[in-house]
């Protein structure tokens, strides 16, 4: 059994970093200067509140035996269930952009979806883990598992429903789609029984029809996506001038430092749209690079779940990959109307001090993972 973590994971995670730091130091520059007066105000408070914690948690989780996430996975759900009930809570929780997603302390703001992401992901791996049917079983046992497998997809749907009951509150459609799907996943690899995936699909289905009928915004940003010159210079803007931003970089890109567009024509700059400045700045070879990183990132991971031989860090490490990836696939395909408008930030270089803290976690509990395979 190795000790060591899986080096080609760690020395790309720290190539996604250096990539973060460098576009949100040319990004934020400008909007620094003329918001705040100091030129590197939100790269260091990204630094701050973001990076530095999360490279202490991730180092915590690396080495913490993964029993310990077992034991205390619940009390881990139930924490961020609570955080996310704090945001509806007045002169707790406060709105940005029409969406209450977050919590105020002092001057130091956290975002509880983002901490749902991972603690769901752990207590689901357990949970799944303990319902795995074990091979060479009697028939007796076999029909004994079967009704328990029945009782786990109903307990599946009913803490999906309470996850899914709080973000669409807040609203926050887009983040519950990356859990649910990053939960699909999972269950699918738990190797439970295949009309269970069938009837997950026709509820999903069913969910979103609902929820696009009962929220006008959401209907409009998919006829936005299939046809952006319906209203260019409204909800349409964003994607417009995120094509616009992109095919200004060229093969080669403008350079570092000289995008035109994040000086207020590309909304959200230094969070969702980042990709797009990055790509302008560093051109297709740049963006190319960064989606390479991905998918390093992506066979990594289901190599390090492929080879664990726990059914607990299998399935986590499945859950934690297909979580980044997913998340950083939709938004850089929002960015080039492969999908509609996401709002969800780019794992490890959108600005953002909760969503990069919990992202160093995960990585952390994956290279723990990777270094007991």
């Amino acid at each position: 059994m190795k000790k060591h973590p899986d080096f080609i994971l760690l020395g790309d995670i720290v190539g996604l970093l250096i990539l973060g730091i460098i576009i949100l130091a040319s990004v934020s520059a400008a909007i620094s200067e003329e918001y705040i007066g100091n030129t590197y105000y939100f790269l260091k408070h990204q630094l701050l509140f973001g990076f530095f914690p999360g490279i202490v948690l991730a180092y915590i989780a690396f080495r913490m035996p993964l029993a310990f996430f077992k034991k205390w996975s619940f009390v881990f759900l139930l924490a961020s269930l609570f955080l996310m009930i704090l945001v509806f809570i007045p002169h707790i929780g406060f709105a940005a952009g029409g969406a209450v997603r977050w919590i105020r302390i002092g001057s130091f703001t956290l975002q509880p979806s983002e901490f749902l992401k991972l603690t769901f992901l752990i207590y689901l791996s357990l949970w799944l883990a303990n319902h795995i049917p074990q091979k060479g079983k009697s028939s007796i046992e076999k029909k004994r598992e079967g009704h328990e497998f029945d009782q786990t997809l109903v307990g599946f749907l009913i803490i999906l429903g309470i996850i899914g009951l709080l973000l669409i509150l807040q609203p926050d459609v887009t983040t519950l789609g990356i859990i649910i799907f990053s939960a699909i996943i999972m269950y699918f690899l738990a190797e439970t029984p295949l009309w269970h995936m069938f009837l997950i699909f026709f509820l999903g289905m069913g969910s979103l029809a609902f929820l696009i009928k009962v929220e006008a915004y959401r209907l409009k940003r998919i006829l936005v996506f299939l046809n952006p010159d319906i209203d260019p210079m409204g909800i349409g803007y964003q994607i417009k001038q995120a094509l616009i931003t992109v095919g200004s970089g060229g093969i080669f890109g403008l350079g570092l430092g000289m995008s035109s567009q994040k000086y207020g024509f590309l909304p959200e700059s230094m969070s969702d749209s980042i990709f797009a400045v990055f790509a302008e700045e560093t051109g297709f070879m740049g963006a190319i690079i960064l989606i390479f990183l991905f998918l390093i990132f992506l066979w990594q991971g289901f190599k390090i779940a492929r080879n664990s031989q726990d059914k607990f860090s299998k399935l986590l490490a499945v859950g934690i990959t297909s979580w980044i990836i997913i998340q950083a696939f939709v938004n850089i395909g929002s960015m080039i109307s492969i999908f509609p408008l996401s709002g969800v930030p780019l794992p490890f270089i959108s600005y953002g001090g909760s969503a990069l803290a919990m992202e160093l976690i995960g990585v952390g509990l994956l290279l723990n993972i990777s270094r007991n395979t």
